[in-house]
C-alpha cells in the first residue's frame, strides 16, 4: 500500500514539517495544496515560514505560527493557534486574497519519545470571519444611525424583551445600558401607566401588530414626563415575528398645554379633544418607525462634498419635492429656494467646522405644491457631519416636519388669548 497516496487523500488541510530549525516542508495533503493554491513540488524542502509562506509584516521570532511550532516541538504536545490573518498570493500574479486561518501543530514522536515531525492541521475560516466582521459593521452602523435620530429608539425580541436602546435612552434615564435592559420598562415607566402599557404589549405580541401608547417616563432627575411610545413588528417571509422596533418621543409640554386649556373652560373641551386627536395623529405619522432610514417616518438624506451633492434620500425626504430628482445633484441645483433663505450657509459651516447644527422649528417658504403660491412649512432638522476615515466628507440630514405642531401651538395661543 502506498501510504503517501493515502496521506495525500486525507480530506483535511495538513502539511508535515521537519523538527529542525526552519521547519522544512516534507509533504502535504491534496486538501492543503488546494486551499493554499500551491503545488507539492514547489514547496517541498522549503522552510515553512521563511520561504514557503513568508510574512513581511511580522518578525520571524514573533510570528505566531513559529511560536506555536516551537511550543509543540519543545513540549511535545499539540498547540493550537487563535485565528490569524495570512493573505495568500495567487499563482498567476501579484494579487492577494484576504484569508483567515485556525491551525493546530501536532508533534509526531518516535519510539524514544523524540519529535520526528510536526503536523500542521489548518482550517480556512475566512468566510466565517468576514461574516462576523460584516455583522459587527452592520451593528455599528445601526447604532450610529439610531444615535443620530432625535427619538428614543429601542428594539425588543419576539417575546417583548428589550434587546437594545439608543444612547438617547441612556442619556435621558441615566441608567447604564445593561441595567436598562435588565430592568426593562418597569424601572422607567410610571407605576400607574405600567400595567396598561404591558396589556397593550402582550396584545400586540399575540397579534403581531403595532401599538401606540402614552405613558409617563422617568428621567435621570427623577421627574416623569409624558411620552408617546410607538412599536412596530418586523416579520419574516413566513410572517413569524422576528423583532420589534420602537420609538419614543416627549409630548409632555403639549399635553400639559391641552390639559390647562381644558381646565380653563369646560366649553373648550370639545375643541381640545379635537386638537389632541389632531396632534396625536400628526405625531403618530411623524414618529412611526417602520424601518430605519429608508422606511423611517422622518426626513433623511446624505449629501457629499463641499457642494452638498445628494447621494441618498429617503421616501419622506423625496415626498417634500415629489417632482424633483435629487441623486447626483447639488442642493443648490435641486432646491435653489433654500439657498436664498440661508440654509446653504448652515451646511457650509457644518462641513467646514465639523460642528453639528440643530434647527428647531425653522420655517421654509416655497411653492410646495407647484401651484404658483408660496407657503410656510416648519421643520426641526439636525445637520451632522459625515466622517469617513477621520475626514468630513459630507453631511447627514435628519429631521421632520412640525408644521401641524407649530400651527397647533399658534392656535392654542390664540385660544388662550381669547380666554384671558
Amino acid at each position: 500500500m502506498n501510504y503517501q497516496e493515502v496521506f495525500a487523500a486525507i480530506p483535511d488541510a495538513i502539511v508535515v514539517v521537519a523538527p529542525e530549525p526552519g521547519f522544512k516542508i516534507l509533504t502535504a495533503t491534496d486538501a492543503y495544496l488546494e486551499v493554499t493554491m500551491r503545488r507539492l513540488e514547489d514547496i517541498v524542502g522549503l522552510k515553512l515560514i521563511e520561504e514557503a509562506f513568508p510574512d513581511k509584516n511580522v518578525p520571524y521570532n514573533q510570528n505566531p505560527v513559529v511560536l506555536s511550532l516551537e511550543k509543540a516541538l519543545n513540549t511535545k504536545r499539540t498547540d493550537s493557534l487563535d485565528v490569524i490573518r495570512y493573505d495568500l498570493e495567487r499563482p498567476e500574479g501579484h494579487t492577494f486574497e484576504e484569508r483567515y486561518w485556525e491551525a493546530s501543530h501536532i508533534p509526531v514522536l518516535d519510539e524514544q519519545g523524540e519529535v520526528k515531525c510536526i503536523l500542521q492541521k489548518s482550517a480556512d475560516v475566512t468566510e466565517r470571519e468576514l461574516a462576523k466582521r460584516a455583522q459587527a459593521s452592520s451593528e455599528e452602523k445601526f447604532r450610529f444611525m439610531t444615535d443620530m435620530v432625535s427619538q428614543l429608539i429601542h428594539t425588543a425580541d419576539a417575546n417583548g424583551k428589550l434587546t437594545y436602546v439608543n444612547q438617547r435612552w441612556i442619556n435621558y434615564t441615566g441608567l447604564p445600558f445593561e441595567e436598562f435592559l435588565e430592568k426593562s420598562w418597569a424601572e422607567v415607566v410610571h407605576p400607574d401607566d405600567y400595567g396598561g402599557m404591558m396589556l397593550q404589549v402582550e396584545k400586540a405580541l399575540q397579534q403581531k401588530k403595532g401599538f401606540q401608547v402614552e405613558v409617563r417616563i422617568k428621567g435621570k432627575d427623577g421627574r416623569y414626563r409624558w411620552h408617546i411610545i410607538n412599536s412596530q413588528p418586523m416579520l419574516n417571509e413566513n410572517q413569524d415575528l422576528i423583532m420589534r422596533l420602537g420609538s419614543t418621543s416627549d409630548i409632555h409640554d403639549t399635553k400639559m398645554m391641552v390639559e390647562e386649556l381644558l381646565a380653563t373652560n369646560e366649553q373648550m373641551a370639545t375643541l381640545s379633544d379635537q386638537v389632541a386627536l389632531a396632534f396625536q395623529k400628526a405625531e403618530a405619522e411623524r414618529l412611526t418607525l417602520e424601518r430605519l432610514i429608508m422606511q423611517a417616518p422622518a426626513i433623511f438624506a446624505i449629501m457629499k462634498g463641499p457642494l452638498h451633492t445628494f447621494t441618498l434620500v429617503n421616501p419622506h425626504f423625496q415626498k417634500l419635492w415629489p417632482n424633483r430628482d435629487f441623486l447626483g445633484r447639488t442642493i443648490a441645483e435641486v432646491v435653489p429656494e433654500v439657498g436664498e433663505q440661508g440654509y446653504i450657509s448652515i451646511l457650509n459651516n457644518v462641513f467646514a467646522t465639523g460642528e453639528p447644527f440643530t434647527a428647531d422649528e425653522i420655517v421654509v417658504v416655497m411653492d410646495w405644491e407647484a401651484t404658483g403660491k408660496e407657503e410656510e412649512r416648519f421643520f426641526t432638522t439636525t445637520y451632522h457631519p459625515l466622517l469617513e476615515e477621520g475626514k468630513i466628507t459630507g453631511i447627514i440630514v435628519f429631521g421632520y416636519e412640525v408644521t401641524e405642531r407649530v400651527r397647533l401651538r399658534q392656535q392654542l395661543a390664540i385660544c388662550e388669548k381669547g380666554l384671558n
